[in-house]
């Protein structure tokens, strides 16, 4: 066995392999970069050295700093995580060559799958379904127009060594097949040092199912179950869970036997993932091999009982895997949410900052028998960087069946609290509600379908207003005990508190009367049933579980002016508990109106200038593109809105933008 690991990696993935490691008896040797020097996993591991400057194709995906590290450090294995090197074939040979173990499959398997253009050729030798599609590289944007007309739109734009959505579009027709073609090629050099590009067909109504392969160096091979990832935005994935509520057993075998075969035709060992879209009548056909460990690798954890990082380990240490394929059950249901610095009220476009109050819910086993499981490479107080994936943690529960792991999603969700940046538990927490996906009816699609027109935030029905309005009356009443008792203390007076009142939240004005009991707190609304309310909430609590008629919720607070901010189950809503008289006066008064913006182009999202297409005096025609802004390794295009004429220009290329700095203004 191994004596010391060096993971090749950043964020939760980096601290994820070192808790298996720590676990071997192994030590770890961990990189990082200037961006990267406080980060947790650089305090998880047993040694630490620095790699370079922040921008990863200075630091990350230069493989001679990292085997200078390896050499630094002593280590006998790097172990890739996924992203950056973890699917570089001259990485691996690298490695092998200063004799170095590589923790992953031989670099000949990688070469092969991780060019998608020569895996699609190797699936079909080796008898697995594939996509329609042109397998030969692109040269320009116009043969990518002529290609995708000939293959009949939509087709899927992608990058040969891409991976985790990035180099990836979809075009519908030849201005955006153009158009894909080129941000595809950017991205993908950003990203992978390779803008190869290919077509294939996009198959419509499609789910995105996985099939985790291992294997060892002695030529055992099998499979452990699929994984559901079709719930993505820009093509990459959001939540993930483990079943499939869409296969039958008779599918999953015949997965199964495809994904082992094609890691046979290779000599695949190690973790590996073969991914396939599966159609509305459950054909499916091969996507892409990613020959790495996945980032929802946990599912197949939570519902195998096996750990895959200590597995890669194992096997790459010449140990013949422990189990046949009779051995692998699987047991009960994962679902796995992943936590994004991204702002779902703005398209999900990344955001960046310091996490000002970073507390997950606790892990382990409930008492209702679920399990929590938190993958996470931050803290309260970090930093998030501009220079890497936006994805910050990931969520996952586990339950004897679907529906209890949902529903332990959704508390799970409700008790994580994430303040300082944008993210998207507020969107999390809506999913786990939709009926569509309680119903398991996915698609790659579900984000565009059910949102078309962004997340805006769940509005409150009128029985979810009637329990935050509960929760709020209980709020403000507590926290006006707190001043009767330091006032009465200072000067033996105790005011009275009102048992009367209205509260306001959303569209909803609701009158109700407070009744205070030993324990809890009556509200009594004036047109229907009252709710009995206990919590241990407090002035100053940021986060507590409230007792509402025998349902336990768990309720983000905060004070918000003269209101109280409640976050519930992806409700984002601000209550005022009010008298009947200052109620009254409160509809009186003028909402204050946003400025008027309708003349700027605001930068959407942190990010660098990458370039401006127009110039001041220009006249612009609506979708005409003006600008281009990246961060997060994500490219975003700006375009025009309506026709108009640029008045003035602020930003320039290679300029750091804060969320809505203007970027032009307009006549």
């Amino acid at each position: 066995m191994f004596k010391k690991i060096l993971i090749a990696n950043r964020g939760e993935i980096a601290c994820r392999v070192i808790k298996t490691a720590q676990k071997l008896g192994i030590a770890t040797v961990a990189v990082y970069s200037d961006a990267d020097r406080e980060a947790l996993h650089v305090k998880m591991a047993d040694k630490a050295v620095h790699i370079g400057p922040s921008p990863s194709n200075q630091s990350y995906i230069v493989i001679g700093k990292i085997l200078d590290a390896v050499k630094q450090s002593g280590a006998d294995a790097v172990h890739p995580g996924y992203g950056f090197l973890s699917e570089n074939s001259n990485f691996a040979e690298a490695l092998k060559a200063a004799g170095v173990a590589f923790i992953g499959p031989p670099p000949v398997a990688i070469e092969a799958m991780g060019d998608k253009i020569t895996s699609k050729k190797i699936a079909a030798a080796a008898g697995v379904s594939t996509v329609p599609g042109h397998m030969g590289l692109i040269e320009d944007a116009d043969e990518a127009v002529k290609i995708a007309t000939q293959i009949g739109y939509p087709v899927m734009i992608k990058a040969s060594a891409g991976g985790g959505g990035k180099g990836m579009r979809i075009a519908w027709n030849d201005v955006e097949a153009r158009e894909g073609f080129q941000s595809s090629k950017n991205e993908a050099k950003s990203s992978f040092g390779d803008d190869r590009i290919f077509i294939e067909k996009f198959v419509t109504q499609p789910r995105h199912i996985e099939i985790q392969v291992l294997g060892d160096q002695h030529g055992n091979l099998l499979y452990l179950g699929e994984r559901e990832c079709s719930i993505q935005r820009r093509n990459q994935k959001v939540i993930e869970e483990a079943p499939s509520p869409f296969l039958d057993a008779a599918t999953r075998r015949a997965m199964g036997e495809q994904a082992v075969a094609l890691a046979r035709a290779v000599g695949y060992f190690s973790a590996g993932t073969v991914e396939f879209i599966v159609d509305a009548q459950k054909q499916f056909y091969f996507l892409e091999m990613n020959t790495r460990l996945q980032v929802e690798h946990p599912v197949t954890e939570l519902i195998t009982g096996i750990d895959l990082v200590e597995e890669m380990i194992r096997v790459s240490a010449g140990e013949p895997l422990r189990l046949k394929q009779d051995d692998v059950k699987l047991n009960g249901w994962a679902i796995e949410s992943r936590l994004y610095a991204e702002d779902p009220y703005r398209n999900f476009l990344p955001s960046i900052g310091r996490l000002t109050r970073y507390r997950p819910p606790v892990e382990g086993r409930r008492d209702d028998g679920t399990v929590v499981r938190i993958d996470t490479g931050v803290f309260e107080g970090g930093e998030i960087s501009m220079y890497y994936d936006p994805m910050i943690a990931k969520l996952c529960t586990w339950a004897p069946e679907r529906q209890t792991a949902i529903d332990a999603m959704g508390k799970a969700l409700d008790d994580f609290e994430v303040e300082g940046i944008g993210h998207n538990l507020p969107f999390l927490s809506a999913v786990m509600d939709h009926s569509r996906f309680r119903d398991g009816r996915l698609t790659t699609a579900f984000i565009k379908e059910e949102y078309p027109d962004g997340f805006s935030g769940v509005v409150p029905t009128e029985s979810d207003a009637r329990v935050l309005a509960a929760v709020a009356a209980f709020v403000e009443i507590r926290r006006q005990w707190r001043d009767v008792q330091i006032s009465g203390a200072m000067d033996n007076h105790r005011r009275q508190i009102e048992t009367t009142w209205v509260v306001t939240l959303a569209e909803f004005a609701l009158p109700i009367i407070t009744v205070q009991q030993a324990s809890a707190m009556l509200v009594d609304f004036s047109d229907g049933p009252a709710l009995r309310v206990t919590s241990n909430w407090a002035p100053g609590s940021h986060h507590a579980r409230f007792l509402v008629d025998g349902a336990s919720i768990g309720v983000k607070t905060a004070t918000s002016g003269t209101g109280h901010r409640l976050r519930w189950r992806g409700m984002d809503v601000l209550a005022h508990v009010r008298s009947r008289r200052a109620a009254e006066l409160a509809r009186l008064m003028l909402r204050k109106l946003p400025p008027d913006t309708s003349k700027m182009l605001l930068c959407p999202m942190p990010g660098v200038i990458t370039a401006i297409a127009v110039g001041e005096g220009d006249a612009v025609e609506a979708g005409q593109i003006l600008a281009t802004v990246e961060a997060m390794k994500m490219e975003n295009v700006l375009r025009a809105e309506r026709k108009a004429t640029v008045k003035r220009v602020v930003a320039t290329a290679g300029m750091n933008m804060a969320v809505d700095e203007l970027i032009m203004e307009f006549e």
